[in-house]
């Protein structure tokens, strides 16, 4: 016996429609796996319930299927005016124009050239930041220089005038201890000629 076909339409009980959901997305997201497996497809399901509950199934990783997607849509909509593109790129072959086409192929080539300053803007600020920040740089590792430049300097003087007063109290200290050696010994002795005389025991004339 041939088994009756379902009438495709809205399941008005709600428990019924819920159990139906359920078995369909398993089976629905099963078929999409066998799909990507057997035919080597990225495949991208996303299912929303009609509570809002999201469901959904990627062969690999869903942002990046979504990126071709969207990428593949953008080239869609450029792909549908090329004689323009074409035309603009080469500037050639417009005489069989008309006004709308022509206004239209300004607006883009206008568009196009304010996208073209604004990125050689942006650039040149970038550069201009860019070296700010290095000059910034090279005058704070200026300053640093500087100042241990100015402390090796004071260091240098610092130990020169340590070294001259060592210099002049190991002076002072000598000449003290000759001094001391001086004294101690006594004033110098006279000359004994005067007196020989005297130890000779010779009369006096």
């Amino acid at each position: 016996m041939a088994r009756e076909k379902i009438k495709i339409r809205k399941i008005d009980n709600v428990s019924a429609r819920q159990v139906t959901f359920s078995k369909r997305r398993r089976g629905l997201f099963k078929k999409a796996e066998e799909l990507s497996v057997l035919c080597d497809a990225e495949v991208a399901l996303i299912i929303f319930s009609s509570t809002g509950k999201l469901f959904d199934y990627s062969s690999s990783s869903m942002k990046d299927i979504l990126g071709r997607y969207t990428m593949h849509s953008n080239n869609l909509e450029k792909s549908e005016e090329p004689s323009l593109e074409l035309q603009a790129d080469e500037g050639e072959d417009i005489q069989g124009l008309n006004i709308e086409e022509l206004l239209k192929l300004e607006k883009m080539l206008e568009a196009g050239l304010s996208r073209v300053l604004k990125s050689k803007s942006d650039r040149i600020m970038t550069e201009i930041t860019t070296l700010q920040t290095k000059g910034a740089q090279l005058m704070e590792e200026n300053n640093k220089l500087r100042q241990k430049m100015e402390m090796i300097c004071k260091g240098k003087r610092l130990m020169t005038m340590e070294s001259d007063n060592m210099i002049l109290e190991e002076g002072q200290s000598s000449e003290s201890i000759t001094n001391v050696y001086s004294c101690s010994s006594g004033p110098p002795q006279e000359d004994d000629s005067s007196d020989t005389s005297l130890k000779l025991g010779l009369p006096f004339s």
